[in-house]
């Protein structure tokens, strides 16, 4: 396997080039975030694409918990707090691999997550700066 080169001079995080960096991001949700967030700190678009990672797929966790606690304590009302978790974790799911084939074919440069970028973004932005 060879190195590709890339069109600007900044490091990349462990050899990986741009596109795969975004790509990590979110594969493993909010925890391969974290890990580019702080590895790939020397690239904007890569720091960016860890942020959405971290804020979206967190925000994902807490609802999922927050549904499945209030769910245990409604007894049988709770099947529509299960079938609410279900339905945003199947969202996350279609969202997660969006968000993969989007940064696959944006090259890794910065580009929103699909349907909920324009949320997200501001605190993606703010969470990348936030790291130097």
């Amino acid at each position: 396997m060879t190195s590709s080169q890339s069109s600007t001079n900044q490091p990349r995080p462990a050899g990986l080039d741009k596109k795969t960096s975004a790509i990590l991001s979110y594969a493993l949700g909010w925890l391969t975030g974290i890990i580019f967030l702080f590895v790939g700190k020397n690239d904007p678009d890569v720091k960016f694409h860890a942020a959405q990672s971290i804020i979206f797929f967190g925000a994902v966790s807490l609802l999922n918990i927050v549904l499945s606690v209030v769910g245990s304590l409604l007894g049988v009302l709770g099947i529509i707090f299960s079938l609410a978790g279900l339905a945003v974790a199947i969202f996350a799911v279609v969202v997660w691999i969006m968000a993969m084939v989007q940064a696959n074919n944006s090259g890794g440069v910065r580009a929103e997550l699909p349907v909920v970028g324009k949320f997200i973004a501001p605190y993606a932005d703010q969470l990348a700066g936030s790291v130097k």
